[in-house]
């Protein structure tokens, strides 16, 4: 094979890899804290990406690209934060002593209710919307190899927030309350943290990261649709699921391996792309007969 061409699979490999990380990286936040797994995920990162949409476009008129993706991206964060914080304020917490099987159909239902409304309600929302191109258009082309400004910025930006939320996680005191919660909360509870706040904190701390997926997948597709959150939502918790669910670090190497395998799909299958999520999700059944408990095995006593 050209390297050339193997080099531009790659690069697209890493984009897509750091948007399902993110992803993957809420559900492991919400398993590890509350043993839960929110399914409305993938459409509250649905709802963000809209934010973000309608932020950018109220300050078009301003013309500065820099201003409207800072507009875009906080927009985006703390609508999903305060989102994520109201669901598990409101919802989850209330069913924490209910069966599991009812707080999946409740955020199930969830997901359903914030994709109509959105599509419903929003300005022709039914309709996917044209992202703002904010990033520098820029290419350096080397024969089959392509490396654009606005994924490579992306990149380094979702690399940003995966190591800053793993700083957070291990070296602040909000993260020991957090892995503290995670490990034991009863003991966490006798030590003085304020379980409520710490589950409402780490709900919106993962739905925030989840939005920041959302403005990147804006940006390199240059579009946002109501549906958006449903495969996304789902490739995230596979990611997570292979990855080993209660892991970030398992959330973050599952996200890269399935956009690996949608890689390897679009080359190696009939049809490139058309088959490239047939054969990830194949291998990732595979994968999870071979090993059920993820590449990386939840560790009871550190479950974030």
């Amino acid at each position: 094979m050209d390297l050339g061409l193997l080099g531009q699979y790659l690069a697209n490999g890493i984009m897509l890899g750091t948007i399902y990380a993110l992803v993957a990286v809420g559900f492991t936040l919400f398993f590890g804290v509350l043993d839960v797994i929110k399914f409305s995920h993938g459409d509250v990162l649905m709802v963000g990406a809209f934010a973000g949409f309608s932020a950018a476009m109220g300050l078009a008129r301003f013309g500065h690209p820099l201003l409207q993706l800072a507009a875009a991206s906080v927009a985006a964060v703390a609508a999903t934060a305060l989102l994520g914080a109201a669901v598990a304020r409101w919802l989850i917490l209330p069913l924490k002593s209910a069966p599991r099987l009812n707080i999946l159909l409740a955020t199930l239902m969830l997901g359903i209710a914030l994709r109509e409304s959105v599509r419903l309600f929003y300005p022709d929302g039914s309709n996917p919307k044209a992202f703002p191109a904010l990033l520098p258009s820029a290419a350096l082309d080397m024969g089959n190899f392509s490396l654009r400004a606005d994924s490579a910025i992306l990149v380094v930006a979702g690399f940003a927030v995966i190591i800053g939320l793993s700083l957070l996680i291990n070296r602040t005191r909000l993260g020991l309350a957090i892995r503290a919660v995670a490990q034991d909360e009863e003991t966490a509870r006798t030590m003085g943290i304020d379980y409520t706040r710490i589950v409402l904190v780490t709900f919106g701390l993962g739905s925030g990261i989840a939005a920041v997926a959302g403005v990147m997948d804006g940006l390199y597709y240059n579009e946002v649709n109501f549906n958006m959150g449903v495969l996304l939502g789902l490739i995230g918790f596979s990611a997570a699921i292979i990855g080993g669910l209660g892991n970030i670090y398992g959330a973050i190497l599952g996200g890269f391996l399935f956009a690996a395998l949608q890689t390897v799909g679009a080359v190696a299958m009939p049809f490139a792309s058309a088959y490239k999520d047939v054969f990830a999700f194949a291998v990732v059944i595979a994968l999870m007969a071979w090993k059920p408990t993820g590449l990386i095995p939840e560790r009871m006593s550190e479950r974030v």
